[in-house]
């Protein structure tokens, strides 16, 4: 016996059933936008030491949020010096809603250490510096610091953070073929580059740079360089410039960065000020990285 099927029953059940897919899809697209995930955009950060106004652990958040920022980059020396331990800033972050995205450790060798401070936060990665020894072998310094690297990897997997190599003025490391091979040759994909583009400028191109290091790029900071200023008045006075008044090529940045799809964070890492300062700011990242 055959079942005769109610033709208006069976399109308002097609519609129900296809207006909740439509709603979940819509849903899920809504949190992805919450958490800065859709759209493929890069997402603008500041550091925390940044933030020079005399206010609350929240009402710090607060400002970044108001002013522009979506998230915040904190640093290790926070949680050794007790300046704020890292559950109230986890807590603050939440309670506003600015994520801490990463943690910034330098070149100290407590890896682990790092990486647990970024899981309390609920960042995704830790800032590491690897740095010359000028006392000693390249090739052994080279092979050391890897290790070192290599050894946190199981620990970075069951936290689910990733270490982020990045190049500093520490006189190693400082083009990108050989920041490259370093990176490919720990061989773990729990391990990428924190791109600086203004650092780059005292040996190289930053769009040079992003064409080589690639999908290895999974944060970027953002800074300005002079190179005429510097040449005069030392390399130090070459980062006293506004974003978009240096000699960095914003475009071929920008350019390079589409090229290679990048859609992560963009820390600023500049002198940081009061409420107006970091508008300021956050006007300069909105111009040069849109």
């Amino acid at each position: 016996m055959k079942t005769k099927i109610n033709r208006r029953r069976f399109i308002q059940a097609s519609s129900l059933f296809l207006g909740s897919v439509s709603v979940s899809s819509l849903l899920g697209k809504i949190s992805q936008a919450q958490t800065g995930e859709a759209g493929g955009r890069i997402k603008k950060a500041l550091g925390w030491d940044m933030i020079q106004e005399k206010l609350s652990v929240e009402d710090k958040f607060r400002l970044a949020k108001d002013v522009g920022f979506e998230g915040v980059e904190v640093s290790t020396h926070m949680s050794k010096e007790k300046a704020v331990e890292p559950r109230v800033l986890a807590d603050a972050s939440a309670k506003v809603g600015i994520p801490i995205h990463g943690v910034s450790n330098g070149g100290h060798p407590d890896l682990e250490a790092a990486i647990d401070d970024a899981a309390i936060y609920g960042a995704t990665t830790v800032l590491h510096v690897v740095r010359a020894n000028p006392e000693g072998s390249f090739m052994e310094n080279y092979k050391q610091t890897q290790e070192l690297i290599r050894k946190a990897v199981p620990h970075a997997e069951k936290k689910n953070i990733k270490i982020l190599v990045e190049n500093v003025w520490a006189t190693f490391l400082i083009e990108p073929l050989t920041m490259a091979r370093y990176i490919d040759e720990i061989g773990s994909p729990f391990v990428k580059a924190y791109f600086d583009v203004g650092n780059v400028m005292r040996w190289g191109w930053p769009q040079q740079w992003i064409e080589v290091l690639g999908k290895r790029i999974e944060k970027i900071h953002i800074k300005e360089y002079n190179l005429k200023v510097a040449m005069k008045e030392g390399m130090g006075k070459g980062f006293d410039f506004p974003l978009g008044q240096g000699d960095i090529n914003w475009k071929l940045v920008r350019e390079q960065l589409k090229n290679i799809q990048f859609r992560s964070w963009a820390t600023a890492e500049v002198r940081g000020g009061d409420r107006q300062r970091l508008a300021d700011i956050s006007a300069q990242m909105d111009k040069v990285l849109s």
